[in-house]
């Protein structure tokens, strides 16, 4: 998708050769319209893929998440990182390395919001080591689902999660593939 990857040689920042800066648009500050764009070419790649429902995990995947299921007029399921006192009944949880701050979470899924039979689109905002899909991956499945594709914003295509999921035979479209990032510098497959 040209657009993002124009904004993202404009406005993100290559901190080392596995850190990408995109705060100012995907993150901490929205460029909704961006978003709206992504969510739209996320649904035009998975038009025919029979997408029931799209999953992220909070919070950097909402924003293209939202903005996908609106293009595809399915409901959004979020799954939670943290523990919370009134998640107690009907959920599925995994444990999940998070790359970007180092440590392990407690990935959650409320079963009631996702169906046997239903066909879930998890779009994520960076596909790295591929951890957060494949814990999605095993929540959803584990509820019953089956998974349509994963779409990530950004992949960083170096890094292992896109031929993990690739070989393990999941659909992974990535709109904007990195192909090598160095301080200062982002290069795109």
């Amino acid at each position: 998708m040209e657009m993002l990857k124009q904004r993202i040689l404009q406005d993100g920042r290559a901190l080392s050769g596995d850190v990408l800066l995109v705060d100012s648009f995907l993150n901490n500050q929205v460029d909704v319209k961006l978003m709206q764009a992504v969510g739209e070419a996320f649904a035009r790649r998975f038009a025919n893929a029979g997408v029931t429902r799209v999953a992220t995990v909070e919070s950097s995947g909402i924003a293209p998440a939202a903005m996908t299921a609106l293009a595809m007029d399915v409901p959004l399921v979020i799954l939670k990182k943290s523990a919370s006192r009134i998640l107690q009944d009907d959920i599925l949880q995994t444990e999940v390395f998070s790359f970007t701050k180092n440590a392990p979470y407690q990935l959650t899924l409320k079963k009631r919001f996702v169906q046997p039979g239903d066909r879930v689109l998890l779009i994520d905002d960076f596909l790295a080591n591929g951890e957060a899909a494949f814990g999605c991956i095993r929540l959803l499945e584990g509820a019953g689902a089956g998974i349509a594709g994963v779409g990530a914003v950004i992949a960083k295509a170096f890094q292992p999660g896109m031929r993990k999921l690739r070989e393990a035979g999941y659909r992974v479209e990535a709109l904007a593939p990195v192909k090598s990032m160095a301080e200062g510098k982002i290069e795109f497959e």
